[in-house]
């Protein structure tokens, strides 16, 4: 058995996850699992459908992005995973989608506006569009500039990576990401909703404004902060 297998695991039940989730067609996405002691994650294999794939068939990375483990090639978007891990010691898994709603925003370089508690619920805010890179980049090491550019942006936009753990990368498609591979997920179909929730009220209300201060800190600190009392 690989030395690997808890973190095999729980990147395939993440994958797997996804379709039934209703965020990924055919291949389009990937989510990893990472062990911090270990400093490596297992990652969806490139290309492969969903109904294809196995524990076993889960590729294990280093956050360099070196193949430590697997007989398949791991997905194109690695480097990219790669980045994160290497420079968020926080997180435990990610996840990208092509989800048709996320996406959209993302084609059309737009941050999705807090509107509503359930957006509140989940960060106080917006949930932001990294701009596309310069020709240069694309040209270049692209999925590694773009773990960078998702971590620039956040750090312009004085946005925390452990309280919004959730971007569109524009003219692409959105990445989430958690301290575990479930939470990453969770955050995937959360952002997949939002985003979807966002267009129906601009749709209802094109000249909607953002939702008010005071209502975002209560929902964010009556489920996060230090007094918080949602749930058991």
């Amino acid at each position: 058995m690989s030395n690997y297998q808890k973190i095999k695991e729980l990147a395939y039940k993440a994958n797997m996850d996804l379709p039934k989730l209703g965020l990924v067609l055919f291949t389009f996405g990937n989510a990893s699992a990472a062990d911090r002691e270990a400093g490596v994650f297992a990652i969806k294999p490139s290309g492969v459908p969903y109904e294809e794939l196995s524990v076993e068939s889960m590729v294990i990375v280093d956050f360099d992005g070196n193949v430590v483990e697997g007989k398949l090639r791991p997905s194109s978007d690695t480097l990219t995973h790669a980045v994160l891990y290497k420079n968020w010691k926080n997180i435990g898994g990610i996840v990208h989608t092509h989800s048709t709603y996320g996406t959209a925003w993302a084609q059309s370089l737009r941050a999705i506006p807090l509107y509503g508690t359930t957006h509140a619920d989940h960060t106080t805010a917006t949930i932001p569009c990294a701009p596309p890179m310069d020709n240069e980049k694309i040209a270049g090491n692209y999925e590694y500039e773009t773990g960078y550019q998702i971590i620039r942006h956040l750090e312009q936009e004085q946005i925390s990576y452990e309280e919004t753990e959730m971007i569109l990368v524009g003219n692409h498609a959105p990445f989430t990401w958690g301290k575990t591979a479930d939470k990453a997920v969770y955050n995937s179909a959360v952002l997949e909703e939002l985003a979807k929730m966002a267009l129906l009220t601009e749709q209802v209300q094109p000249e909607v404004k953002p939702m008010k201060d005071a209502l975002i800190k209560k929902h964010y600190e009556r489920k996060h902060g230090a007094n918080s009392y949602y749930g058991q």
